[in-house]
């Protein structure tokens, strides 16, 4: 394993996972935490969908927000570089 990688333990949906990567226990933890707990919300809201349906449903609607972000980030640089150029 990559120095700096690190392993998480988690249950997700009912299934154990083991999360692999760069980022912080605590970070790792609160993804783990967070996507179990929308799968929830999911399963609650779209009764008799499979898991692997609702899995894809909660990958799309975190590609959603992680694109309505980066088009927010763009558009404060933006405004920064603008207001930059004023001074």
């Amino acid at each position: 394993m990559p120095e700096g990688t690190r392993r998480y333990k988690a249950e997700i949906d009912g299934e154990p996972y083991t999360i692999v990567g760069p980022k912080s226990q605590e970070h790792m933890k609160i993804t783990a935490e967070t996507v179990d707990e929308q799968l929830k919300q999911l399963k609650e809201l779209t009764v008799g969908l499979s898991k692997e349906k609702r899995a894809i449903l909660l990958a799309i609607n975190a590609v959603s927000d992680q694109l309505s972000m980066r088009e927010e980030l763009d558009e404060l640089k933006k405004k920064m570089k603008e207001n930059s150029r004023l001074d």
